[in-house]
């Protein structure tokens, strides 16, 4: 019974999410910093979500920080995401097996 609950809860607030703004904003909005703000929201929360996941699911800062710098730097080179996810993910596993 309470799974039943959970996922009607969960239907509830993602419907909300997305109807909200569609019965708050019928008109274009016009304020050049109010719109930068909006544009801005999903990859401030999509940080603030992946950042500290990143430090703790590998339970070493040391290999954690590693394939960190990894993916900035492969990601600074415009390589495809998947090369810089693989590659992170590699160097992150080789420094901890030397570690």
């Amino acid at each position: 019974m309470s799974v039943a609950l959970y996922i009607t809860a969960m239907a509830v607030v993602t419907y909300l999410i997305r109807m909200i703004p569609f019965a708050f904003f019928r008109k274009k909005i016009k304020s050049r910093f109010f719109r930068s703000f909006l544009y801005y929201i999903p990859y401030a929360v999509l940080s603030a979500m992946t950042i500290p996941a990143i430090f703790y699911s590998t339970g070493n800062i040391v290999t954690a920080i590693v394939g960190t710098l990894t993916a900035f730097v492969l990601s600074y080179f415009n390589l495809p995401l998947i090369v810089v996810a693989l590659s992170a993910t590699a160097t992150a596993f080789i420094s901890g097996m030397i570690l």
